[in-house]
């Protein structure tokens, strides 16, 4: 691979936006307040849903230091705007249209939101963080490294987790699947919570069937395994051997499928050079000094959030199921909500298998067309605005959570990130009351809407998603671009030597016909 390219060294003239927010407040003083609780609320942590916070987040490093288990990608000076000021961009961007069918992104079907998600789980968690935490950069080495490695399906393997695997006789490293009311759902305990690698991934019945289907997506590769020894590789076991070949093939799709829909064909292309017989990677913003793979918060806490544009306020599940609000509040005491929308942490209900032919470009009965995913645009759909108790609270609005979650991380405007990438920013498009710079996250996203018409990520938070995905794969040594970068998928797919999230779906045999 060729050496990252470094961004400029030498220090531009500060702008306005980058030493001070709008009350006018010195670095000093915004740095000091990052490091405490005040004016963020009261701690509140959650077990589940989007009350967790990534792995390690809570020991980001607030001293000169890049890179921990959490690091930065620019060292640029803060924007922390007001609690005033959070809420008042936070209540521009709710979507009061949240039906209109124009504000619907035709390239992008809306199972990719929900993919994205599953992603987001496999690459990030902490369990002790909060909204409100000081930052501990002494505990920088606590978790594991950032990787595509699926440990969210797998765990620590079938020695270390033997709970979730299967024990009869002859199914050896296979992933238990759940099975009532003649239906297949997550493996459960007697109380209804899934027994899987990482528990956010029953947060909401979407992510919780594509949990479902990379079990079953692995299950396959087994028989394949088993019926074909010549898919080992070296001294591979048949449980290795399943596992590197769905890890890479699941590398890959994320690459060439979900990344490149979600940035574009030619920003891939800038990042990832594959005219050659190896690829080549370009990274001009992220980069590892130590040679370890590190998350940067401008991605985990900005960038990475374009999926929560993409959010519908309504989804059809399946023929059975009527199209039912993504999530809803009880309005009476004791109101019984299972049946009235998609949150999860429970029991598959009878007849809630998903139709992914709803989701995904797949073949499937009655000719149906995928339902799109929303915008990537400033417009956030009101169930995200307002979400239920077992998904968050105290802040109740994923708006609010994220946007205070970008200043008490200390993440720089959005024009300042632009500017430190060379990349002119957009000015006085941005909309906000009484102008001034933008969170680092509302700017991307409207950088999403301005530029490209909100059917991709722009240029800034394109390359802050396109370098991390791509730095990530490269520096994970059991990742197909470490150990064989002129490797290609060998699965059966539509498309021979490819490997799209239709050819998984077809192969787990999951969601394929009618409920």
């Amino acid at each position: 691979m060729s050496t990252p390219v470094k961004p400029p060294t030498e220090k531009s003239p500060k702008k306005p936006d980058e030493v001070a927010d709008q009350d006018g407040r010195a670095p000093e003083d915004l740095v000091n307040r990052i490091g405490s609780a005040h004016g963020f609320g009261t701690p509140h942590q959650h077990a589940r849903g989007h009350g967790r916070e990534q792995r390690g987040l809570a020991y980001l490093p607030g001293s000169q230091l890049f890179e921990g288990r959490f690091g930065r990608m620019f060292r640029l000076n803060p924007y922390v705007p007001s609690e005033g000021r959070i809420l008042e961009i936070a209540q521009m961007m709710t979507d009061n249209a949240p039906g209109d069918a124009a504000k619907d992104n035709p390239d992008i079907p809306a199972g990719y939101t929900y993919l994205g998600q599953f992603i987001d789980h496999d690459i990030t968690f902490d369990p002790v963080s909060s909204l409100t935490r000081r930052n501990d950069p002494d505990a920088l080495t606590t978790f594991r490294s950032p990787a595509f490695d699926l440990d969210n399906v797998y765990g620590r393997g079938p020695a270390d987790d033997a709970f979730m695997y299967d024990k009869a006789p002859g199914r050896a490293g296979y992933l238990l699947i759940g099975r009532h009311d003649n239906e297949d759902d997550l493996p459960r305990n007697a109380q209804d919570i899934a027994i899987i690698g990482d528990p956010r991934n029953d947060e909401n019945t979407f992510v919780s069937q594509l949990q479902l289907t990379m079990m079953k997506f692995h299950n396959a590769v087994m028989d394949m395994v088993l019926a074909d020894p010549r898919m080992q590789r070296d001294s591979e076991t048949v449980f290795e051997a399943a596992q590197r070949t769905v890890r890479w093939h699941y590398q890959w799709l994320v690459v060439h499928d979900f990344l490149r829909r979600t940035v574009g064909q030619a920003m891939l292309g800038d990042v990832l050079d594959e005219t050659g017989a190896v690829p080549r990677l370009r990274l001009d913003h992220y980069e590892a000094k130590s040679g370890k793979a590190f998350m940067p918060v401008e991605f985990s806490v900005a960038a990475y959030r374009f999926g929560h544009s993409q959010v519908r306020g309504r989804y059809k599940l399946n023929t059975t199921v009527p199209p039912l609000p993504t999530f809803t509040k009880a309005t009476t005491p004791g109101e019984d909500l299972r049946l009235k929308h998609f949150v999860g942490f429970r029991i598959l209900p009878p007849f809630w298998t998903v139709e992914w032919n709803r989701f995904f470009d797949l073949d499937g009965p009655g000719g149906v067309q995928p339902q799109a995913t929303r915008a990537i645009d400033t417009m956030v759909v009101p169930p995200m605005t307002d979400l239920p108790p077992e998904i968050a609270a105290d802040p109740s609005s994923i708006v609010v959570r994220n946007l205070t979650r970008g200043a008490r991380m200390g993440l720089p405007s959005g024009r300042a990130v632009a500017r430190k990438m060379g990349i002119t920013p957009i000015g006085d498009e941005l909309g906000l009351p009484g102008g001034g710079p933008a969170p680092l996250w509302f700017y991307i996203l409207k950088e999403a809407e301005l530029l490209a018409g909100g059917r991709r990520l722009g240029p800034v938070g394109g390359r802050i998603v396109a370098e991390v995905f791509l730095g990530l794969l490269a520096m994970d040594p059991t990742s197909y671009l470490r150990n064989d970068p002129s490797w290609r998928p060998t699965l059966p797919a539509a498309t021979p030597g490819e490997f799209t999230t239709v050819d998984l779906i077809n192969l787990a045999g999951h969601g394929l016909g009618t409920t």
